[in-house]
């Protein structure tokens, strides 16, 4: 129906933008008009926040506003989750994980959060072969010994995580399902408190994402015993894959994506996922992910969301048989 009043209010907003020199296209256009929070929902030290602070860099850059990371650690990454659901500045950003997306749904009877309804996806940034790593002082050279030793001592070694639900746990409990291993689980808040301890010695074992371990495992302070990746890691081209140790088929890969609340305008979405992209497959990032065996991707948001649907389809089979479940 015409409405008088709409198209006073209509011209009045016209001739305030064009006061300024700006359309309503470029007045659009400005997002972002101040800095952008990018949360990593877990403890400073892992994987999440090398992808993350290499992707708020170059988003600095070619957003003309500075990116910067906040560490938020808690509950399984749910607290962050939650909280980032419900911002409705068009300026905060949360970086999307396997566990966050595609396992808590599964292994938690209630999130404060929906996955799909409360976010969009905006890009994958990357993927995180995950590396399964002994305290040098173990007796064990790659992961038959390993598998070897823990079936001589059912329940007497341990290995420890950045929680439950994490990557690392994840990886772990995969690798127990299929080699039928009984090995116990410290879960820590975060990847920096669990190398602690791994590093001193009161952890026998764990699987971490590459990016956060490779410093310790080139200066002999952690053995790697095997990759998670389908092909030997041309970084570490002398550790044989899972697969090739005896379990066929078997892959375990970290990944990180970009999300953004679901009320962030779609202009806004758009041009964030164009740039993001861009972040991740620049040649700085690609240098300084490879160089931790990290792969920088930079999809599409459709892609994203149709790699975390199959993703979730994979993990709540896994969550389901090894009985995974929140704290």
């Amino acid at each position: 129906m015409y409405s008088a009043e709409l198209d006073r209010r209509q011209l009045l907003l016209g001739a305030g933008l064009a006061a300024l020199g700006l359309s309503p296209a470029a007045a659009q256009a400005a997002w972002p008009s101040r800095s952008i929070r990018l949360v990593v929902p877990f403890a400073p030290g892992g994987s999440s926040e090398i992808v993350a602070r290499a992707t708020a860099v170059e988003l600095s850059k070619t957003l003309g506003q500075t990116v910067y990371v906040e560490n938020k650690p808690g509950g399984g990454g749910n607290i962050a989750m939650g909280e980032v659901a419900r911002a409705d500045d068009q300026h905060t950003l949360i970086l999307g994980h396997i566990g966050t997306l595609a396992v808590n749904p599964y292994m938690y009877e209630k999130l404060p959060y929906d996955p799909v309804k409360d976010f969009k996806p905006i890009t994958l940034l990357a993927k995180v072969p995950s590396l399964y790593v002994v305290h040098p002082d173990l007796p064990v050279k790659d992961l038959k010994e390993f598998v070897a030793l823990v079936r001589k001592k059912p329940g007497q070694l341990n290995y420890g995580s950045a929680g439950n639900g994490s990557a690392g746990h994840l990886a772990m409990e995969y690798l127990k399902m299929v080699g039928n291993l009984f090995i116990l689980h410290v879960p820590y808040r975060g990847t920096g408190p669990q190398l602690t301890d791994l590093l001193a010695g009161r952890l026998d074992a764990a699987s971490v994402g590459a990016p956060a371990v490779m410093q310790f495992i080139k200066a002999g302070k952690l053995r790697c015993i095997a990759t998670g990746s389908k092909e030997r890691l041309a970084q570490l081209p002398e550790v044989p894959t899972v697969a090739e140790q005896g379990f066929p088929g078997f892959e375990m890969t970290q990944w990180y994506g970009l999300m953004a609340p679901a009320n962030l305008a779609p202009a806004n979405a758009d041009k964030l996922a164009a740039e993001a992209a861009k972040a991740i497959r620049s040649s700085s990032s690609r240098e300084r992910l490879s160089g931790d065996a990290a792969e920088a991707v930079g999809n599409t948001p459709a892609q994203f969301a149709q790699f975390i649907a199959q993703e979730q389809q994979r993990w709540k089979a896994v969550v389901t048989r090894a009985k995974i479940r929140a704290d």
